[in-house]
């Protein structure tokens, strides 16, 4: 494992060419202070007062996606992972208007990229904390292009652009990266490792310095997870908001959108051997039809 050597970039309202080859070498980018620590406190107590009246409606799913559910430090009931945070915030709805933001779309051409703030799972705000009775601690290898896939839709450049609230140093865990894995055939992007199971380090991995404020965007095919922290408690805590940057046909998630399948945890024995079966069928197909290297 290693650590990332990224230039100190910062946004502006047009990406660098250094940024862009950057960008289309490794998959990734990091843009130091995006947001200033008076912003990154006034979005932390937004997603407080959002997660305060999710809990107290019972809020399960909001326009299909399942709500993440642990206890804090001090055994508070808090929610992990929300999706859709800034239909419940003015300021966060305010956020995804940031001028700066609309230069990223320049990562998706020759297709036209739109910030999908009611597609996917809209602005995302994950909340990783090491305790006993915590849910959401890590996350495993994947990357975020088979969605599409089991939505019936082949694969579209994507990006996952993340607004770190919380500093994370390289050594309390975080996002890793397999730096150019963006650039690979179909059947390592689906098969290179085990979806969401394998937590593993690799050895060709990558992590990052990041301190609260840094904004980070990664291409939706680079293989990716969040290591967990080696602390316990407070020091564990990191929070970040995930926006998606989309292409293709316009796709927005409603109230009555369905639990897409792979977030249905809790299949049965049946519905579990049909999946599996599902993933051999398609891995054949593919084997036959593409380069594995």
């Amino acid at each position: 494992m290693q650590k990332l050597q990224i230039p100190p970039f910062q946004l502006g309202k047009k990406l660098t060419q250094e940024q862009l080859d950057f960008f289309n070498e490794h998959g990734i980018l990091q843009f130091r202070g995006f947001v200033d620590r008076e912003t990154v406190s006034l979005y932390l107590n937004e997603v407080k007062k959002v997660q305060k009246e999710l809990l107290e409606k019972e809020t399960k799913i909001i326009n299909g996606i399942p709500l993440k559910f642990g206890n804090d430090v001090n055994g508070d009931r808090i929610i992990q992972r929300i999706a859709f945070t800034s239909h419940f915030s003015q300021p966060l709805s305010d956020f995804l208007k940031d001028e700066r933001l609309r230069a990223l779309l320049e990562l998706l051409k020759p297709h036209e990229g739109r910030i999908g703030e009611s597609e996917k799972d809209g602005l995302v705000l994950n909340h990783y904390v090491n305790t006993a009775t915590s849910e959401y601690k890590q996350l495993g290898w994947h990357t975020d292009s088979p969605r599409d896939i089991f939505l019936g839709s082949r694969i579209m450049p994507m990006l996952n652009v993340g607004l770190h609230l919380d500093d994370c140093p390289y050594e309390n865990g975080g996002l890793r990266v397999l730096p150019g894995t963006h650039n690979q055939g179909l059947f390592r992007l689906l098969f290179r490792k085990k979806y969401f199971v394998d937590n593993d380090p690799d050895p060709n991995e990558a992590g990052f310095d990041i301190q609260a404020g840094d904004l980070t965007v990664h291409e939706g095919k680079l293989w990716h997870r969040v290591q967990q922290s080696p602390f316990i408690g407070e020091k564990s805590r990191r929070r970040v908001m995930y926006i998606p940057f989309v292409t293709g046909a316009y796709h927005p998630k409603h109230s009555n959108s369905p639990v897409p399948f792979y977030h249905k945890f809790r299949l049965t024995k049946m519905e579990r051997m049909r999946e599996k079966f599902r993933w051999k069928t398609l891995k054949k197909r593919i084997k036959g039809t593409s380069d594995p290297k």
